[in-house]
């Protein structure tokens, strides 16, 4: 992967993953990524799961996570940690924004 410093939110394009879902990849390099999603109110992030591990910044709004099959709703400020390959999911109770932050880089998300 080419080597890139600064990555600036405001030119780079959210891309909807999933209806009412948006993603911006930001900095990211092999062995680490963050992303920055909004998510309208109702919009559901389905159920899966991924082989990197994952933590999550909640910066506004409300949501109901699933990890592991256990629920708990969150709000600002509020983080989660996924371990690889754990099932998980969120709905988006009052509509916000978060941080997903993976090692390493989902390559996926680059395509």
């Amino acid at each position: 992967m080419e080597l890139k410093n600064y990555f600036i939110n405001s030119e780079i394009e959210g891309k909807e993953v999933d209806p009412g879902v948006f993603r911006k990849v930001l900095a990211h390099h092999d062995n680490l990524m963050i992303c920055e999603l909004e998510f309208q109110t109702g919009a559901i992030g389905k159920l899966h799961s991924h082989p990197h591990e994952q933590i999550t910044y909640i910066i506004s709004g409300k949501f109901e996570f699933e990890i592991d099959g256990v629920k708990r709703i969150l709000v600002a400020g509020d983080t989660t940690y996924k371990q690889p390959n754990v099932v998980h999911g969120a709905v988006c109770l009052e509509h916000g924004k978060l941080v997903d932050i993976f090692t390493p880089a989902r390559e996926d998300f680059l395509k």
